[in-house]
C-alpha cells in the first residue's frame, strides 16, 4: 500500500500554518514508514513556491529542505499520462489542474490514499482516496493503517 503527500501536508511539517496542523502534519510524517510515502514531483516544487512567496525563506535554505524531501521518500514523476488524466479531472471533476496532476500521478503509481486537505474529504478516483488527516471522524480504513502501523 502507498500513500502519497500532497504540498499543504508538507508545507505544514515545515512550519506553514498554525501550530495545530504543523504539529499534526509531522507527527503523521514521523509515524508512516517511508517505504509507503511517496511525493508527486509537483508538490516539491509548489512547496519551493510557498517556501520562497509565504515562508520567505532564502534559496538555500528552500533547496536544502526540498532535497532532504526528496532524499527521504520516493519521487514519482509526471509523465504525458498522467498530464492526460489530470486534464479529464480538471474537466470533468473541476479540480485545478495542478491539483488534479498530483492526484492523478498518485493512481499512476499505484498509491492508496493521497493525504491532502486541498480535495473533497472522501473523494476517490482510480482507487486513491483523498484524506484529510486534520479532520475527525478520520477515513476508517486509513485509521486501521495508521493503529497497524503504530502498534
Amino acid at each position: 500500500m502507498r500513500i502519497a503527500l500532497d504540498t499543504n501536508i508538507l508545507a505544514y511539517a515545515e512550519g506553514i500554518g498554525d501550530d495545530e496542523r504543523c504539529n499534526k502534519a509531522v507527527s503523521l510524517i514521523e509515524n508512516l514508514p517511508s517505504s509507503l510515502v511517496l511525493l508527486p514531483a509537483q508538490t516539491l516544487g509548489e512547496l519551493f513556491r510557498v517556501l520562497n512567496k509565504k515562508a520567505k525563506r532564502n534559496s538555500e535554505e528552500i533547496r536544502d529542505a526540498i532535497l532532504n524531501w526528496a532524499d527521504s521518500f520516493d519521487i514519482m514523476d509526471s509523465t504525458w499520462s498522467s498530464f492526460q488524466a489530470a486534464f479529464d479531472l480538471s474537466t470533468f471533476h473541476k479540480l485545478q489542474i495542478w491539483d488534479a496532476l498530483i492526484l492523478s500521478v498518485a493512481a499512476e503509481n499505484r498509491c492508496r490514499f493521497l493525504l491532502s486537505e486541498d480535495f473533497q474529504n472522501g473523494f476517490t478516483w482510480k482507487g486513491v482516496t483523498i484524506v484529510n488527516p486534520f479532520v475527525r471522524p478520520l477515513n476508517p480504513v486509513f485509521k486501521s493503517i495508521l493503529s497497524d502501523i503504530n502498534d
